[in-house]
């Protein structure tokens, strides 16, 4: 696994040298785009609309656009100033809060923390503090030029350090367009809803769920691979539900059966068999 930064946890007087990977993978097919006629890759080049020509890295600047069409211009020893009143390398403990009060809006992206040569007794140390108390804790972190908000929890014996979101970068409610207002909920439709959901409850298991549009993807991309024909599969029909209380009382037939066969699958397995 590749170390993407370096660095060490701020802890009170403390300092535990950490290393730091990415815990998560995209898995998604990535396409590139050819030249119909020969399949060659098409390149995409950084032109000038006003001179109407080519340029190269060197000639191009950051520029923070204020108002439409004007800008100012950042260079280097603007953001290195700014970069040295922040310590880069340490992740800043502020304050210990629980989980629970952290909404799942808030969380970006996930990194496992690893301790360097000399770290791991106090990394030990604080895994083991956090554990204890059940309390995960409130840090700043700087990656590349950006400063972010962030938690460190425990995952399974790993400290684990979760991005968020600050505050003003979650959107707020008010502006989703075509919110409903609260109204008074039918008893019964309600009443229905909630056994739906109590025949849809189960245990949290990641292993159940999978990609299916990647795997039929990757599928496709096998066959081609080896010449193989492919055909589409039919078109399945859209289920034509008008009313909302039919809908539900069809789903919760159709969940009551699910269960019923799981129920018998499980006692079948149980069943000693005859040699």
């Amino acid at each position: 696994m590749h170390t993407m930064w370096k660095g060490s946890i701020s802890f009170g007087l403390v300092n535990i040298p950490i290393k730091m990977f990415t815990a998560t993978e995209e898995k998604d097919i990535r396409f590139r785009y050819l030249h119909q006629e020969c399949n060659t890759p098409v390149r995409y080049k950084k032109t000038c609309p006003s001179c109407n020509k080519e340029i190269s890295d060197p000639e191009i600047v950051r520029g923070y656009e204020y108002e439409s069409g004007h800008f100012i211009i950042i260079d280097e020893k603007d953001l290195a100033a700014v970069k040295s009143e922040i310590d880069d390398k340490a992740i800043a403990i502020l304050d210990f809060v629980n989980l629970s009060e952290i909404d799942p809006i808030y969380f970006d992206k996930t990194y496992y923390l690893a301790p360097q040569e000399t770290g791991s007794r106090a990394y030990n140390l604080l895994r083991q503090a956090m554990n204890d108390t059940g309390k995960i804790a409130i840090a700043k972190i700087t990656i590349r030029t950006k400063q972010n908000l962030a938690v460190l929890r425990i995952y399974k014996n790993v400290l684990v350090l979760e991005t968020l979101f600050y505050p003003d970068e979650v959107r707020p409610i008010s502006q989703i367009p075509g919110l409903p207002d609260e109204t008074q909920t039918n008893e019964k439709e309600l009443d229905i809803a909630i056994k739906l959901i109590d025949n849809l409850s189960t245990p949290f298991d990641p292993q159940k769920y999978k990609d299916d549009y990647r795997e039929s993807l990757q599928n496709l991309i096998s066959k081609k691979i080896a010449g193989q024909e492919i055909k589409a599969a039919p078109d399945i029909p859209p289920r034509n539900v008008i009313d909302l209380m039919e809908a539900l009382q069809a789903s919760l037939k159709e969940t009551k059966a699910r269960s019923k066969a799981k129920t018998k699958t499980k006692e079948k397995s149980k069943q000693p068999s005859i040699v």
